[in-house]
C-alpha cells in the first residue's frame, strides 16, 4: 500500500465522515483513541507511518461510526472529568452534562468523611469521579445491571479507588445511610423517541435509557424509598430530563415538605439537575 501517514489517515476520515454527514470531530477522536494520545500528541505524530494494521483497525473504525456505531464504544473507553473510563454497550456513554452534577455535588463541599451513594452508576463515572477528586469520602456505587457493575469495577480498580460496589434495583441490598445519595436514572419516555439520536437508540442499553410513568418512574420510586437510607442533613442529587424539572421538584417538595429543592440548569440553558437537601 501507499505509504498512509498519521496526518493522510486523518484527512481521509474528516472526507469520509463528511461525506456521510457525521461528526468530523470523531477523527481525532478515533485516532487518539487507538494510540493513546492527546491532541497535542496527535500533531506530534502527523508524520508517523501507520502499520498496514493500524490503518486498517482506524479505517474499520471510521466506517463502524458512518454506519452509527458511537466511537466511544469503538474504542472502549470514554473521558469523563478528565478521568479515562472504560465503557460497553452495557453502559451508557459518560455525557458532559453529568460533569456538571458532579460539580455541583463538589461545590457544596461534603464533609470530610462523608458517606455516598451512586444509585444507577453505570461505568461509575459519577461515583468514581467524585472519590478520585476527593479520596476522603466513602463511595458505594449499586446499579441493577451486573454486566454494568462489572465494568465499573475495572474503572475503579484502573483508577486506584477504594469502593464498595452493591448490585440491586434501587435500594436493593442498601444498608445503612447516607450523607450524598446521587442519581443519573433512566428518565427518556417512551415519547421521546423521536427527540434522540439513532446511535444512542441502536446501541445505548434501554435499561440506562427509558422509565415508564413519563420518564418519572424512579424518580417516584426515589422520593418514596429513599428516607430510611439518608442521614439527618443528607443531600440528594439527581440528574433529569429536560422537560422534567418542574415535576420532579415538585415531587420532592411534596413528599418532603421540611426539605430544601432547588432546581439547575446545564450550560446549554436546560433544567439538567436537581437537589434536594433534607
Amino acid at each position: 500500500m501507499d505509504k498512509i501517514t498519521v496526518f493522510k489517515a486523518q484527512q481521509w476520515a474528516f472526507s469520509f465522515i463528511n461525506k456521510h454527514q457525521k461528526e468530523e470531530s470523531a477523527a481525532e477522536l478515533l485516532l487518539c483513541g487507538q494510540f493513546g494520545w492527546d491532541t497535542t500528541q496527535l500533531l506530534m505524530h502527523y508524520q508517523d507511518e501507520l502499520s498496514t494494521k493500524e490503518w486498517n483497525l482506524f479505517k474499520q473504525n471510521v466506517e463502524k461510526y458512518c454506519q452509527g456505531w458511537p466511537a466511544q464504544y469503538l474504542l472502549g473507553q470514554a473521558k469523563f472529568f478528565g478521568l479515562d473510563l472504560k465503557v460497553t454497550p452495557a453502559t451508557l456513554i459518560p455525557r458532559q452534562e453529568t460533569e456538571e452534577l458532579v460539580e455541583w455535588v463538589l461545590a457544596d463541599e461534603p464533609k470530610k468523611g462523608a458517606k455516598l451513594l451512586d444509585i444507577g452508576t453505570g461505568t461509575g463515572a459519577i461515583g468514581l469521579t467524585l472519590k478520585h477528586e476527593r479520596p476522603d469520602l466513602d463511595v458505594t456505587l449499586s446499579d441493577i445491571s451486573s454486566e454494568a457493575l462489572a465494568v465499573a469495577k475495572v474503572n475503579a480498580a484502573n483508577l486506584k479507588t477504594e469502593v464498595k460496589l452493591k448490585q440491586g434495583d434501587l435500594f436493593e441490598n442498601i444498608t445503612g445511610q447516607f450523607d450524598i445519595i446521587v442519581s443519573n436514572p433512566p428518565y427518556i419516555a417512551e415519547n421521546e423517541r423521536n427527540l434522540m439520536d439513532e446511535s444512542v437508540l441502536l446501541h445505548e442499553p434501554k435499561l440506562a435509557l427509558f422509565a415508564p410513568d413519563n420518564g418519572l418512574y424512579l424518580y417516584k420510586r426515589l422520593a418514596q424509598e429513599i428516607a430510611p437510607y439518608l442521614t439527618s442533613k443528607a443531600r440528594l442529587y439527581l440528574e433529569i430530563g429536560f422537560a422534567q424539572g418542574a415535576s420532579v421538584v415538585a415531587l420532592f417538595e411534596k413528599t418532603f415538605p421540611q426539605a430544601q429543592v432547588d432546581l439547575k440548569y446545564d450550560l446549554s440553558g436546560n433544567a439538567r439537575m436537581v437537589r434536594v437537601e433534607f
